[in-house]
């Protein structure tokens, strides 16, 4: 099981109504591999582009001082700690209001989930206990 955390969109009536995102909570296990590049995901825009230019800086560092290749394994630990905490603040930074926390096996799951805890997204009231 894992958790996921959601979020919602800003109530705009110049928008069209967006699925809530679902981010996962814990380590990333692709960040540690692919390092920056995991925050490509939407909304993660600025993020993935501040951790860009600081794989950049280590690589231009690493011509002059050839110790400095070994800060680029710290980036990619950071990034595998903390994308998921990175991507829900650039939710907040976005408008974005948190949701709930979902337990489940997968995205879906939790989103299935979601929607039984939270039965209005569906534009629908829940139904009455008789």
């Amino acid at each position: 099981m894992r958790l996921y955390s959601t979020h919602f969109g800003p109530a705009d009536a110049s928008r069209p109504e967006q699925p809530p995102m679902l981010v996962p909570e814990g380590f990333s296990w692709w960040g540690l591999l692919i390092g920056w590049l995991v925050l490509l995901r939407p909304g993660s825009w600025l993020v993935a582009m501040l951790a860009g230019i600081a794989t950049l800086l280590i690589g231009m560092l690493s011509q002059r001082l050839e110790a400095a290749w070994v800060l680029l394994p710290g980036l990619h630990l950071a990034v595998a700690l903390f994308a998921n905490d990175w991507r829900r603040w650039e939710f907040g930074l976005a408008g974005m209001t948190p949701g709930p926390i979902v337990a489940a096996s997968d995205r879906d799951t939790a989103l299935l989930r979601l929607l039984d805890l939270r039965p209005d997204l569906l534009g629908r009231a829940p139904a009455a206990l008789s």
